[in-house]
């Protein structure tokens, strides 16, 4: 549907922000695998999702507008219309991600092998008329457990599931979105599609500030969602730490976007054609709008403005929570590694960055593997369900959560 199409019905703004969320990490995700498989498949998904987007966005406007009856609504309503702005933002500059490669800007062949290899990826696939998974739940499968990839959408024509449940049917002909390290994806993929899940050829090392510069997006990558996780977090927890997590995160982008644009203008005197940095140059500005993305829906919070109830409830019912956490001195986590207490199995929650405090300042570590370790005065920021935050937060002897 066309955004000039959407006429107003009445719509719960909560549900709608809620799927606003839901949707702006997904094409996050998406936007960034596609440029690093260079994947046309899945850059098309995401510009069917940033359509879809446009249209969530206005209604949610739509609503708020009806909302404000006098201008005292229209104060409080205020900093929701900026959540509402700011998840825009997020949803174009994943599209102009997407975009890079559907629109072949030049990116260097160095790009394709950035991906670390225990890092995950998302994959599209299309499910075969003859597919084992066809006509089964998703608990059924247990696919998560049996292979370690996860079922993050479906798409039922034009018809989208983000974050489907045990109860969801997978049925021939759906466009299935798959996200993994891409080892497990290699085994699950056959099975889906009845095809081979192709992986970009390795690249031979080149110039090392071009290296440099793509290691830096791909950090950028990492931290701009990051940034997005730990922003939603302050929104429904109302809390100021976490928003004070969002400006520092901005603050790390703007320095590496700065070293980052050094590497590629020393780097494009060394290369044979300069105009294949293009794309990295155009995936940096995307990065950037993210995370200032980020800073304005944590922006409510940072400016002792609050949390209007209904952006909280919305972030409240959406797919996941992320927490904050301190690692106390002589808690179950100080002195561990994440893999010798097992976080992901024992909490069932992820870990996606641990800020360790060093006498030369504050060091991000982001998607931390199992050998992390863990001192006292860490800072975790954790990604999962409500009952698992509560059973991290024994363990890092962290009494400040609450969950309810």
């Amino acid at each position: 549907m066309d955004v000039g199409d959407v006429e107003y019905e009445p719509v719960s703004v909560k549900a709608v922000l809620a799927e606003m969320k839901d949707t702006a990490e997904l094409m996050i995700d998406m936007s960034f695998s596609a440029v690093l498989l260079g994947s046309r498949e899945v850059a098309e998904e995401v510009l069917e999702l940033e359509e879809r987007m446009d249209v969530l966005q206005m209604r949610a406007r739509m609503s708020l507008m009806m909302a404000a009856r006098s201008p005292e609504d229209a104060e409080a309503l205020a900093p929701v219309l900026g959540v509402v702005g700011a998840t825009e933002k997020i949803s174009d500059a994943t599209g102009d991600v997407a975009k890079v490669v559907i629109e072949e800007i030049g990116l260097p062949d160095a790009l394709r092998t950035a991906l670390p290899e225990a890092i995950e990826t998302v994959a599209r696939a299309l499910v075969a008329d003859d597919s084992p998974l066809a006509g089964h739940t998703l608990e059924e499968l247990n696919l998560e457990t049996e292979t370690g990839v996860r079922v993050i959408a479906i798409r039922r024509g034009g018809d989208w599931r983000l974050n489907p449940d045990r109860d969801d049917y997978i049925r021939a002909g759906d466009v299935l979105l798959l996200r993994g390290v891409e080892e497990n994806i290699e085994r699950v993929y056959p099975d889906v599609t009845g095809g081979e899940y192709v992986t970009p050829d390795p690249v031979e090392p080149g110039i090392e500030d071009l290296e440099r510069a793509v290691d830096s997006i791909v950090l950028m990558k990492n931290m701009s969602e990051l940034g997005v996780d730990v922003a939603y977090g302050s929104v429904l927890y109302d809390s100021d730490a976490l928003a004070e997590e969002v400006a520092e995160l901005e603050a790390e982008m703007d320095a590496l976007e700065s070293r980052f644009e050094a590497w590629v203008l020393r780097a494009a005197s060394r290369v044979d054609d300069p105009v294949s940095l293009r794309g990295l140059m155009h995936i940096a500005e995307a990065t950037e709008v993210i995370s200032d993305a980020a800073l304005e829906i944590a922006e409510g919070v940072l400016r002792g403005m609050g949390t209007h109830p209904v952006v909280a409830e919305a972030v409240f019912e959406s797919d996941e929570v992320v927490v904050r956490l301190d690692v106390a001195p002589g808690s179950e986590l100080a002195g561990t590694t994440l893999g010798e207490q097992m976080v992901r199995t024992e909490t069932g929650m992820r870990v996606i960055a641990v800020r360790h405090t060093t006498a030369d300042g504050d060091d991000w570590e982001i998607s931390p593997g199992p050998d992390t370790a863990l001192h006292p005065g860490d800072v975790l920021i954790a990604k999962g369900t409500r009952a698992g935050a509560e059973r991290l937060a024994e363990l890092a002897d962290d009494d400040s959560l609450d969950v309810e």
